[in-house]
């Protein structure tokens, strides 16, 4: 079951996305960015954790989940190390994440042999 509730969750946040595409003038990128702040807000506000517990993968994964990872890691480094953790937080908390996303699309690029559009 908590594979379909994930399903179901994601697919919302998705749909919420396109239509945010289709009846806006909003760029994809801006969207990504209210994605990530809407959930760094939510983390800020103590919504997201039960949200994320409740929908499982399904919010967890969308970019929603990166502005939480995002605020968790600010909120602790400032905890552990003062306003230093304001600049190191958010770094040391998405590493792995960002690190896995280049490894893997450089490699992807090495076996799918991308071309430039003319």
């Amino acid at each position: 079951m908590s594979y379909l509730l994930a399903f179901v969750v994601g697919g919302l946040i998705c749909v919420v996305v396109q239509i945010l595409m289709d009846q806006t003038k909003l760029l994809p990128g801006r969207i990504m960015v209210l994605l990530v702040c809407t959930g760094a807000v939510l983390g800020a506000l103590g919504w997201y954790e039960p949200f994320a517990k409740w929908a499982g993968a399904g919010a967890t994964v969308p970019l929603l989940g990166f502005g939480n990872v995002l605020f968790k890691g600010v909120k602790d480094a400032i905890d552990a190390e003062g306003f230093i953790g304001l600049f190191k937080g958010g770094f040391t908390a998405c590493a792995v994440g960002v690190s896995a996303a280049l490894i893997f699309g450089y490699l992807g690029s090495l076996i799918f042999r991308p071309k430039m559009k003319d």
